[in-house]
């Protein structure tokens, strides 16, 4: 079974994410703001779990939607001065927020999932451990002379590396683990048709390559990033690791400063991976007009014995820059179903009886005898189950297969 997903020519949603310049006075601002918004968060949890309390003992359940927490941020402003101070626009979204948070966990307790797979209910913010991240509305934000100005009179200047496709409908300002600021403005965009090509490709995901394709040009090899950084990254953490701070007492300066350089190799490293990902993603979507790609859940390989190796490679993280990528320049993308890709022959369709194991690397068939390397033949079985690899196709030449014709 496959799942087709084709991008169409009308107008989307996209993220453009750009690094602050922060003023002392811009940075007073912030942070004040962040204090209103993470308390409103903190009294929407605690407003929360009183009315689950009380619906444990009543006969009339007591709800907690976003009528009930806007008359709490209503009646909060008008009794404090400290909360009036701040705009509404980034409090109201607080609220949203939690609104969206608490109908996830509903939800996924109402469907009965294990403990898990559920979202949880939200929980406080401390002061010390939540990161700041403020929300505007077209409302609570402008953009004048290149410069950010938020509702509040909070002036930041953005490092415009790229232009805005088009006006902004909301922004998200938000700090990282390395105190870092950066806008996140969400734009429409339109898709960007590229040429097309007349061919098409199968991609099998894996741990020794990254993803083997039915083109030998377009495999991702590991590029091992996180193997390249990880003497690096033992280093800092033996140092938190001997100067970790008892329970309740301040981090010394020594203990903030190896935290802070193991989460800029942990940035590194997550760079390095998405700029491998989006490079090949894009070589890709320009050579080639459909795609059959592995509907892949790597969340498993976490409790293998290759769990390191595989988060190394990042196969989620490549998976959905491809799909992005795709939708962005109109090519169409099919999701296999990965079950029993590894077992299925490309040429035949006979099914080996056993399952392969992880060391055997070459696929042979007992039916017609064909021998190929087993992420080939994987690579090649995603074709055939998407319906892109007629009988006469080289799904292996390094142009790719080509588009089967017409009837």
């Amino acid at each position: 079974m496959t799942t087709r997903q084709q991008a169409s020519e009308e107008s989307g949603h996209a993220r453009y994410t750009y690094r602050l310049r922060v003023s002392s006075t811009a940075l007073a601002g912030l942070d004040a703001e962040w204090a209103r918004c993470r308390w409103i968060w903190n009294e929407c949890v605690a407003m929360s779990r009183k009315v689950h309390g009380l619906n444990k003992d009543a006969t009339e359940k007591v709800t907690c939607g976003p009528a009930q927490l806007d008359k709490m941020l209503t009646e909060a402003r008008t009794a404090m001065e400290w909360l009036r101070e701040g705009s509404s626009v980034p409090q109201q979204q607080v609220i949203r927020d939690f609104g969206k948070s608490r109908a996830k966990a509903l939800k996924d307790i109402k469907a009965g999932l294990p403990m898990r797979q559920r979202t949880g209910m939200p929980r406080i913010k401390r002061k010390r451990d939540a990161l700041p991240s403020l929300n505007y509305t077209r409302r609570g934000f402008r953009l004048k002379d290149g410069r950010l100005h938020l509702a509040g009179g909070i002036a930041l200047t953005v490092v415009w590396s790229r232009a805005l496709p088009a006006d902004p409908t909301s922004v998200r300002v938000y700090r990282d683990s390395l105190g870092h600021w950066y806008a996140s403005f969400v734009v429409e965009t339109a898709a960007e048709p590229l040429p097309a090509t007349g061919r098409v490709i199968g991609i099998d995901w894996g741990v020794k390559e990254t993803a083997t394709t039915t083109s030998d040009a377009h495999d991702l090899p590991h590029a091992q990033h996180g193997k390249t950084a990880a003497a690096k990254l033992a280093r800092y953490q033996k140092q938190m690791a001997r100067r970790k701070p008892a329970h309740g007492k301040a981090a010394s300066k020594g203990y903030r400063t190896a935290s802070r350089a193991a989460a800029k190799a942990h940035k590194k490293v997550a760079r390095q991976r998405q700029d491998t990902a989006r490079k090949w993603a894009k070589t890709v979507v320009r050579d080639f007009d459909q795609l059959a790609v592995e509907d892949f859940k790597p969340k498993f390989l976490a409790k293998s014995t290759m769990a390191r190796k595989a988060a190394d490679a990042a196969i989620g993280a490549t998976k959905t820059a491809l799909t992005e990528m795709a939708r962005k320049h109109g090519r169409i993308v099919h999701l296999v179903h990965p079950a029993h890709t590894t077992m299925d022959c490309s040429e035949c369709g006979a099914r080996t009886k056993h399952a392969l194991p992880l060391s055997e690397r070459t696929y042979a068939c007992t039916a017609c005898g064909a021998v190929s390397l087993r992420d080939k033949n994987s690579a090649r079985v995603m074709l055939v189950r998407a319906g892109l690899n007629p009988a006469s196709a080289d799904g292996g030449s390094p142009l790719g297969a080509p588009l089967p014709e017409a009837a």
